[in-house]
């Protein structure tokens, strides 16, 4: 897996012994198969999935055999053909790491993945960058939004930068999953501690991400459950800027827009300006037009009172209830109800008449 002449990484020579070659510093690093089988028994008991990263093909064959649902290829793998071929044709769930890859690196891994038989379904991409702490200027969270769309599968992030600010942006953007190492104390001996999060940073990032998720919502723009409550206190209404006889022509200089706690006409229907007011209406009194007016049993009255003038005035035909046949009043204020898409439930026959 490691040549005992291969480098080690900055960071790693800033983190660990300088002077021990790389393949030394992960000798002590590596786990036995007696300890992978330890670690499943205990995420089973914690009811979590276990996840390990295979470096090699000996250590494919070793966690497949040990019934690993999910296979996570780790950024330095994406170019390695008989890895990628091998872990694609057990036909499991795949998260894809991309760090210091390009585009067309990744079409390619993807083209392999696919062709040795795991669905494109199956894999998410991760976006990746392999600098540890990742400075934020090299983050580029956009590129997962390019991967998303140039190759139509699930993304996610895995995160080196300090902190617990960008896996949670990732989130809002669209992250499906999120990589972020974690350890019990960042001066604890190995490369990867210093840039790791401890368990409170931990939960307080989780948290965050589980929160975000239910702020992203289905997309729909209509009012919350908990804010209907202040739609009657926080719209505003038309109401009279003076008293206003009976008969006056409706100006605009009859009318001012004011919260009232109930609803009025819109103040954008603007089709109300030149109308006949119906009865008589004194100073900052609501003025209730039919397309806003508020349908509850307080207000039924109110509505039964307007309908009544209406028909005595014989205003443009409003008692037709639309056909040649004659209607009682109650009957015409189902059809006016109906026609603005009121509850027709809340009109009170008893005192419509």
């Amino acid at each position: 897996m490691v040549s005992k002449f291969a480098a080690k990484a900055e960071y790693q020579r800033k983190t660990t012994n300088a002077d021990e070659s790389q393949l030394e510093m992960i000798k002590k690093l590596e786990l036995n198969a007696d300890a992978h089988k330890g670690l499943i028994k205990y995420c089973r008991k914690k009811n979590i999935i276990f996840l390990s990263t295979p470096f090699d093909l000996d250590s494919i064959d070793l966690l497949n055999n040990l019934g690993l649902e999910i296979f996570k290829i780790p950024s330095g793998e994406i170019i390695n053909l008989p890895y990628l071929r091998k872990i694609g044709g057990f036909k499991k769930r795949i998260i894809l790491s991309t760090g210091m890859a390009d585009m067309g690196e990744i079409e390619d891994a993807l083209d392999v993945l696919t062709a040795s038989g795991t669905p494109k379904e199956d894999i998410t991409v991760l976006h990746c960058n392999t600098e540890y702490p990742t400075p934020f200027e090299d983050v580029n969270l956009n590129a997962m939004l390019t991967i998303r769309d140039a190759f139509k599968v699930k993304v996610g992030y895995s995160d080196h930068t300090l902190g617990i600010e960008i896996p949670i942006a990732a989130v809002a953007l669209g992250a499906r999953v999120i990589e972020k190492h974690f350890t019990l104390d960042k001066n604890m001996e190995g490369p990867d501690h210093k840039a790791s999060l401890e368990p409170k940073e931990l939960k307080t990032m989780v948290e965050a991400i589980r929160n975000i998720k239910k702020a992203l919502g289905d997309g729909v723009k209509k009012p919350s459950p908990s804010e209907l409550k202040n739609k009657l206190i926080a719209r505003k209404s038309i109401v009279a800027a003076k008293s206003i006889k009976a008969s006056e022509i409706f100006k605009k200089e009859n009318f001012l827009i004011f919260r009232t706690n109930i609803f009025g006409w819109n103040i954008q229907e603007k089709k109300s300006l030149g109308e006949w007011i119906l009865d008589e209406l004194h100073a900052n009194r609501k003025i209730n037009g039919f397309k806003d007016a508020y349908f509850s049993t307080i207000y039924t009255l109110e509505f039964a009172r307007v309908i009544d003038i209406a028909i005595q005035k014989d205003l443009s035909g409003l008692y037709n209830c639309g056909s040649a046949d004659s209607c009682s009043k109650y009957e015409f204020a189902q059809k006016i109800a109906g026609y603005f898409k009121f509850d027709v439930n809340l009109i009170n026959p008893i005192s419509i008449g």
